[in-house]
């Protein structure tokens, strides 16, 4: 009888998390590498998760991010080139 429950609850966890999530479009102004974290020319910062390295970004290159707000912090769950 837990399973379902189970697979229920994270099914809803998913999809609210889905929900939430957000895009913006920018140019990189800044990396921090030692905090993981870009800010785009807009001012906003967002933390890099596991999995995007700070590296793989470029200054002046436009991206888009999705991202969820965590604790108050702009989290990134993808960061892709923009056209």
């Amino acid at each position: 009888m837990k399973r379902p429950i189970i697979a229920v609850a994270l099914i809803l966890a998913a999809s609210t998390t889905a929900v939430l999530a957000k895009e913006m479009t920018g140019t990189v102004r800044a990396i921090d590498k030692s905090h993981d974290s870009i800010t785009l020319s807009d001012g906003k910062t967002f933390t890099l998760p596991e999995g995007i390295e700070a590296e793989t970004l470029k200054v002046g290159e436009k991206v888009k991010v999705v991202y969820t707000s965590k604790a108050g912090k702009m989290v990134a769950s993808s960061i892709r080139a923009a056209k």
